[in-house]
């Protein structure tokens, strides 16, 4: 636990250091966030969060490399150097899009390229495991469905990156989910598969929580689809390198149910739940109005939580708290399935609809009142 911890702080120094550095570039620059009319922001904010995040991630990965723990495990450095080649190529992508607003398709095969290297280098699906049987992927197939799910998570996240602080929180928090299980499964059951995926997990924990200084409401920069795509591709691999390599019926149930040896399948989708929910309703959406899927507009859950009247940090929180609640609830659930834990979630899913569906009011300025007429009497 101590070599995560200090990776997951090396990858929280480098990223919070450096986003300082990258911001004065992206203002010298232009690579500036314009005020649109599907934007919440009021006044051009600068971007390149993602690029203090890639080095986050290098810083990280550099370190564990040499450690005596991390560093001595063939398959977790091979995977890490694989996972971080690919994390350069979609920055890129994505700091030259903020830069120059790239056309849709440019991104895509961006998108496609980066999923590419790591394949290439070993982070894919190679089977699907359930409880008591595996399903093995033929090459093609493996690549296919490999690309495509990194292509998912990418767009997922970069779709609920809306608000100050909102996508930053959001996978932060999933990834501190899936780092708690994978370490579970490397150091109490000596799953070394699971390793790369709490390596991975801990240095996204790490790097967001850098960045979210200067993200949170109100903003400094933004991390722009540098950052986004970026935060989308780590995601994916850190579950690929579990999910796709992992024989879930080695997790032998101790109560002779299912629910364990489904965690590695399940915790995934958990984690991204509102992005990919978010994902889903948006291209559903756009498509019926007669759109483009990638035709931007101002319909997301996050618009939808400040149309209810909450303002930009409760919406944010309330993201929070659905992510952390699906998250950890699922992990809970799948290792003890009790009346207690279940109760429990049940009361936490309950306030969270509360909270979400009834908006604080914000009490009337004093200004405000002094100019508000009074009701006449009939």
């Amino acid at each position: 636990m101590r070599e995560y911890l200090l990776v997951m702080l090396t990858a929280f120094a480098a990223t919070y250091l450096f986003a300082g550095l990258c911001r004065r570039v992206a203002i010298r620059t232009g690579a500036m966030a314009p005020v649109r009319e599907r934007d919440v922001h009021a006044t051009p904010t600068p971007y390149l969060g993602g690029v203090a995040m890639l080095v986050g991630v290098g810083a990280a990965f550099l370190l564990a490399a040499h450690m005596p723990f991390l560093g001595r495990h063939p398959t977790v450095s091979r995977d890490a150097l694989g996972i971080f080649l690919a994390a350069l190529v979609i920055c890129v992508i994505g700091a030259i899009d903020d830069a120059i607003d790239l056309p849709w398709m440019a991104k895509i095969a961006g998108q496609v390229l980066a999923a590419g290297v790591a394949v290439l280098n070993g982070v894919r699906m190679y089977w699907v495991s359930l409880p008591h049987q595996i399903f093995a992927l033929d090459e093609p197939t493996s690549i296919l469905i490999t690309v495509l799910y990194i292509f998912v998570c990418v767009n997922a996240i970069n779709l609920i990156d809306g608000l100050d602080g909102l996508a930053a929180g959001v996978v932060g928090i999933g990834s501190l989910a899936m780092f708690v299980y994978t370490y579970l499964l490397a150091y109490q059951q000596q799953f070394v598969v699971a390793t790369t995926a709490s390596l991975v997990t801990a240095t996204i924990a790490g790097i967001c929580a850098g960045f979210l200084p200067h993200n949170f409401f109100r903003a400094k920069m933004f991390m722009g689809d540098s950052g986004a795509m970026l935060l989308g591709l780590l995601l994916a691999c850190s579950t690929l390198s579990l999910t796709g390599q992992i024989d879930s019926s080695a997790l032998t149930p101790s109560r002779g149910d299912a629910l364990p040896a489904l965690l590695p399948i399940v915790l995934p989708i958990a984690i991204m739940a509102l992005p990919l929910i978010d994902m889903t309703m948006a291209y559903i959406r756009r498509t019926w109005n007669g759109n483009w899927w990638f035709v931007a507009d101002k319909k997301h859950l996050h618009h939808r939580l400040l149309q209810r009247g909450h303002s930009q940090i409760k919406a944010v929180l309330i993201m929070y708290m659905w992510t952390a609640i699906i998250a950890f609830g699922v992990i809970a659930l799948g290792l003890a399935w009790y009346w207690p834990v279940i109760l429990a979630v049940a009361v936490a899913i309950a306030i969270a609809i509360v909270l979400t569906v009834v908006p604080m009011r914000q009490p009337k300025s004093p200004a405000r009142r002094l100019v508000e007429p009074k009701p006449v009497e009939r």
